[in-house]
């Protein structure tokens, strides 16, 4: 059924839209369930939720492994305290140590990195709905709010350094990702 207003292309329900040319009865159902197949890979990653849970999930990702990279230069150092701690231990209580100590630290810079990612995909998200347009003032904008959400137990003035300095970061990330790939060459 389509509903057709006159000067304006015909309105059709899902799954009831006219089928393209070369597609024969038999191959509807399986053309049907293709395109509603496409509709939701389409839908579903362009939605906050998903951008929102993805972000978060890579920040802790990314927070995990700077971390772990970190760990590796932590007991070198005869200085720092796993050196003191380790100095008189056997093997087996250096490696537990060793390995505790790395998980505690990848879960909290994970965590770190997760909730700035979260926080700075969710407001771009909220802002980029709301202003219905996709630009470089979405990433700038978030990025402010963001730095300044980030920095707000440390007062106005840093709260301000924050957010300036989150845009600005976020706006040097957007327009290198957003650059056309013939600047590769």
């Amino acid at each position: 059924m389509s509903k057709s207003i006159p000067g304006l292309a015909p309105i059709y329900l899902p799954g009831q839209e006219p089928l393209p040319p070369g597609i024969s009865p038999e191959e509807a159902d399986e053309y049907r369930t293709a395109m509603k197949y496409q509709r939701w890979m389409t839908v579903v990653p362009e939605s906050c939720p998903f951008k929102l849970v993805f972000a978060g999930g890579a920040g802790f990702a990314m927070g995990g492994f700077f971390s772990l990279m970190s760990a590796t230069f932590a007991y070198e150092d005869p200085l720092t305290r796993a050196s003191t701690q380790m100095a008189n231990a056997g093997t087996m209580a250096q490696t537990k140590f060793v390995f505790k100590e790395m998980g505690r630290n990848m879960w909290t810079t994970g965590k770190g990195f997760a909730k700035v990612g979260a926080l700075y995909s969710g407001v771009e998200c909220c802002i980029e709905g709301y202003r219905a347009k996709n630009d470089m003032t979405n990433p700038t904008a978030a990025g402010f709010v963001t730095g300044a959400i980030l920095a707000r137990n440390s007062g106005p003035k840093a709260m301000l350094g924050g957010g300036v300095a989150f845009a600005a970061f976020s706006y040097a990330i957007d327009l290198w990702l957003r650059r056309a790939p013939a600047d590769d060459l």
